[in-house]
């Protein structure tokens, strides 16, 4: 990885590796419905397109907020944003449980693009279902993160942490790991860092953000 070029390249075969499915859905949908005079089966296929559609928006305002320019006023985001486009992503999978703990009403923009990244990481690797606790709160001039995955089994390939701390080489950049190493680039521009810890039941993330000047208080 030698520019960022590069990097929105590998982003956005990300966003549409993850969009192909629900879009697709999308698609055979259509045609379904268009070749079938059932009313019952029409129903359902009704039904099947609203969910694709619910599941495409979804993933699309994920992205909207983790990666692009988008979120609230000024400098800060209102976490209530972070939490509805979470809370949706979860939503498809009902073996999974979130936990916020977050008392701030907002955080700067930054914060919010490594919370949400941290979030999804969390959500991949719950394969089996479980718990997603998410907390963050700022505290002596920084913004501290940390989202904590339990469950039966923990899916975690660790190229993506060593992405997340920065010791990614650059041919092991690819669109799976390409999100961890844009956070990581970003607490690194902001003079802070990110770490994970793995165990056979737990995937622990966290994130400590200097807060930009003229946000402490």
């Amino acid at each position: 990885m030698n520019s960022q070029t590069e990097l929105a390249a590998l982003l956005c075969s990300r966003l549409c590796h993850d969009m192909l499915s629900p879009v697709g859905a999308l698609s055979n949908g259509l045609e379904l419905l268009a070749d079938e005079d059932d009313p019952e089966m029409r129903k359902r296929c009704i039904e099947l397109l609203e969910q694709s559609a619910a599941i495409s928006t979804n993933k699309l305002k994920f992205f909207r907020l983790a990666f692009g320019a988008a979120g609230g006023f000024g400098d800060n985001v209102p976490v209530e944003e972070a939490q509805e486009v979470i809370n949706a992503l979860a939503a498809g999978n009902s073996r999974i449980e979130l936990n916020w703990a977050v008392e701030e009403q907002s955080l700067p923009k930054p914060a919010v693009k490594v919370l949400l990244n941290l979030a999804q990481i969390g959500i991949d690797a719950l394969v089996r279902g479980g718990t997603l606790d998410i907390g963050a709160e700022k505290r002596d001039g920084n913004v501290e993160i940390v989202t904590r995955a339990r469950g039966g089994k923990i899916a975690f390939d660790e190229t993506i942490g060593k992405a997340l701390q920065g010791e990614i080489a650059p041919v092991e950049i690819t669109s799976r790991t390409a999100a961890a190493h844009m956070i990581a680039l970003l607490a690194d521009e902001m003079g802070g860092g990110l770490q994970y810890a793995l165990s056979d039941d737990a995937l622990v993330l966290g994130a400590v953000l200097p807060q930009p000047e003229g946000m402490i208080g």
